[in-house]
C-alpha cells in the first residue's frame, strides 16, 4: 500500500505541450521537477505531454527518462512493417498498452498515480463529434483505463491508428482548440498561473499541415477531424502568443527549449540522449526563476 502523497503547489496550473519524441527534451524537466520536489496539485498533459503526465503524477523519474530515450531502441516501438500492418507507424497498442503493467518494459507505478491527490487534465480529441475531452481521474480508476486515454491523447494522426473507446472514436488532443496546449483547460477550471513546458523553441511558428488532401482523404469518415486539422497551426500559434502575453504580465512561466535537435519522430537513442541532456542542463539552469515564480 503505498501512502497518500501530499502536493505544495496549488495556485499554479502544470501545462505539458505534446511532440512526440521531442519529449526527451521535456523529460528532462520533469526529472528536474521531481528532484527539486515541486509537486502540483493540477497537472494538465496533451498527446506525448499525457505520457509526461502520467510519469509526473506518479512520481517516477526513471519513466520519465526511459518513455522517451531508451525505449527508442525498442524493435517493437513501431516501423513502415508495423505501419503496413496497420498498427502505425508507431506501434500504439504495444507502446501504450502493452509496456505499462509489472514486469513490462515500462512499469508505471500506478498505486503512486493513485496515490497523488493531484487532479489532472488529458485533452484528447473525438474525430465523430468534433468535441475536444478532457479526462479526469474518474475515468482513470484501472491502469489500463489511464494508458488508453493517454494513447487516446497521443494518437498522431496517420501515423497511428486511431482509437475507438467508450462509443467514440479519438484521435491526437493536438488537433483541439488549444493546438496541443491545454491553456484552455487550467482556465476553465478557474486558475490564473500558469506554469507550461513546450516543446518548440520561441522563435517556432507552426506552419498549415501539409498534405491536407491526404489527411482528408484518411478523415473523410470525420470532417470534423479534417477540419481541426486544417486550423490546428492557427489554434497552436494563437495559444502560444496568449501564453507569451501571460508571461510578460507575470501569468505565466513558460519553459521553452534553447534549441530542438531533434523531431517528433527521431528514435535514434543517442540523438535523444543528447536531447535529454540539453534539456537537463537548461532546466537546471532555470531552476531559481522557477522557484521565484512559484514563490518557494
Amino acid at each position: 500500500m503505498v501512502e497518500p502523497l501530499t502536493n505544495n503547489i496549488d495556485d499554479v496550473a502544470l501545462i505539458f505541450e505534446g511532440g512526440g519524441m521531442r519529449g526527451a527534451y521535456t523529460a528532462a524537466v520533469v526529472q528536474t521537477l521531481l528532484a527539486e520536489q515541486l509537486y502540483f496539485d493540477w497537472v494538465a498533459g496533451i498527446s506525448a505531454g499525457s505520457s509526461h503526465l502520467a510519469n509526473y503524477v506518479s512520481r517516477d523519474p526513471w519513466r520519465a527518462k526511459a518513455s522517451f530515450v531508451e525505449f527508442a531502441a525498442d524493435p517493437q516501438i513501431g516501423n513502415w512493417w508495423t505501419f503496413v500492418r496497420g498498427k502505425g507507424m508507431f506501434n500504439a497498442e504495444y507502446i501504450y498498452e502493452n509496456t505499462s503493467a509489472p514486469g513490462q518494459v515500462l512499469p508505471l507505478q500506478f498505486e503512486k498515480f493513485l496515490a497523488n491527490p493531484a487532479r489532472i487534465r488529458i485533452g484528447t480529441f473525438q474525430a465523430d463529434t468534433g468535441e475536444t475531452v478532457y479526462w479526469t481521474k474518474d475515468d482513470t480508476p484501472t491502469l489500463m483505463d489511464l494508458v488508453r486515454r493517454v494513447r487516446s491523447s497521443s494518437t498522431m494522426p496517420l501515423l497511428m491508428p486511431m482509437v475507438h473507446l467508450d462509443g467514440h472514436v479519438y484521435v491526437d488532443g493536438a488537433l483541439g482548440p488549444g493546438g496541443g496546449i491545454a491553456l484552455d483547460a487550467a482556465k476553465a477550471d478557474g486558475f490564473t498561473k500558469f506554469f507550461v513546458v513546450l516543446t518548440q523553441q520561441r522563435s517556432y511558428v507552426k506552419r498549415p499541415t501539409s498534405g491536407q488532401a491526404i489527411f482528408n482523404n484518411y478523415f473523410r469518415r470525420y470532417p470534423a477531424a479534417a477540419e481541426a486539422l486544417r486550423q490546428r497551426h492557427s489554434n497552436y500559434n494563437r495559444t502560444r502568443e496568449e501564453l507569451f502575453d501571460l508571461e510578460a504580465s507575470g501569468q505565466a512561466y513558460v519553459f521553452a527549449p534553447d534549441t530542438m535537435p531533434i523531431a517528433n519522430g527521431t528514435k535514434n537513442v543517442a540523438q535523444l540522449q543528447a536531447a535529454f541532456d540539453l534539456g537537463t542542463a537548461q532546466a537546471q539552469r532555470e531552476v531559481p526563476a522557477w522557484r521565484e515564480f512559484l514563490g518557494l
